[in-house]
């Protein structure tokens, strides 16, 4: 629900949004779009969307044109989906891991190894009746979903031993604030505590928590290689971003607009994803020149991994869902099975 707080803050956002340093991609057009996310200028959403924000002002002749406001320039991740379903903003890119207390149903996306690291057999379950419904999921909570983008693998590090899934027995880890998470290392032995992104790296130096997750690049862009000892290359949880729209906006559209942004999206999305391996490559040969423990996981310790984790994330999930989650699952139960043959 918006509230009376929420409306005065949007139009906050709104009437601010003119003073703040921006990327544009023109003057006065017809259709201006607001796009506000939460990454730098530098990292792969961001080049993502200035792609997306050309190819769209080009094909529509310029009555379509893309502003983009990262760093979290209109608000924060609440304040941003807020300010998108109030029509404050017109569109924000935002991390499923961030969706949740919005729309529980995204939170399928926390159980381990949900999307496989098989690039294709991944974007099939996107493109296809799982990913359909996901996107589906958002239209009653007042977003128009238009598509989901990839955006990076986790893996573990810690300053106790990763060499072997055993020893995540009495680990402490730092999640994000999600029941799913916190039963996933709970599954094997681990304590999860949940602690604020920017306090992890103190957390991590002081040994408030032994070690974390997250993609590679993340680690290095946070340094968090410095002041932890071991990394095991798991992939185990898939980052992924949901572009939403404002829904009274994206309905006020051409028809051929309207079509013209989603190809875009789709279109630049092999672009992004291939952005965001080599920067995980490079973030990996970083933690590597710091002297860090790099262990890769074979598929075989990987599938113990996910064995040992994913039912319990996936109770979690249901008892956070319900039955629009138990529904969820059927249809990625039986997609998943149809592709993997």
């Amino acid at each position: 629900m918006i509230s009376r707080r929420t409306v005065l803050k949007s139009g906050a956002l709104a009437a601010t949004a003119a003073m703040m340093p921006r990327v544009a991609f023109g003057q006065a057009a017809k259709y201006p779009v607001k796009v506000a996310h939460l990454e730098s200028p530098a990292q792969p959403r961001h080049k993502g969307l200035e792609k997306v924000g050309a190819l769209v002002k080009e094909r529509t002749s310029g009555e379509v044109e893309f502003t983009l406001y990262p760093l979290s320039q209109l608000g924060n991740a609440r304040q941003m989906i807020e300010g998108t379903q109030f029509g404050a903003i017109e569109c924000t890119v935002q991390p499923a891991a961030f969706l949740g207390g919005f729309n529980p149903v995204v939170s399928v996306l926390d159980v381990p190894y949900l999307l496989p690291t098989d690039r294709a057999m991944s974007q099939q379950l996107r493109e296809g009746p799982f990913g359909k419904a996901l996107l589906a999921s958002f239209e009653k909570r007042g977003l128009h979903a238009l598509t989901e983008w990839p955006n990076g693998r986790k893996s573990l590090t810690s300053n106790k031993s990763l060499d072997n899934l055993v020893e995540l027995a009495g680990q402490k880890f730092r999640v994000m604030d999600s029941k799913i998470l916190i039963d996933q290392f709970a599954a094997v032995g681990a304590t999860a505590v949940a602690i604020n992104f920017g306090e992890l790296y103190t957390s991590l130096q002081t040994g408030l928590v032994d070690g974390q997750e997250n993609p590679l690049d993340t680690i290095t862009t946070m340094k968090f290689h410095e002041v932890q000892k071991n990394l095991v290359v798991t992939e185990h949880g898939a980052m992924e971003d949901f572009v939403l729209f404002n829904p009274a906006w994206w309905q006020a559209l051409p028809d051929g607009h309207k079509d013209i942004i989603a190809k875009a999206f789709d279109e630049v999305r092999p672009e992004v994803e291939k952005m965001k391996e080599a920067s995980a490559s490079a973030a990996l040969e970083i933690i590597k020149a710091a002297g860090v423990n790099v262990r890769i996981a074979d598929e075989a310790e990987r599938g113990k991994l996910r064995d040992a984790t994913a039912p319990k994330a996936r109770e979690a999930y249901v008892a956070l869902a319900g039955a629009e989650g138990e529904d969820i699952l059927k249809i990625y139960d039986a997609e998943y099975k149809k592709l993997a043959g």
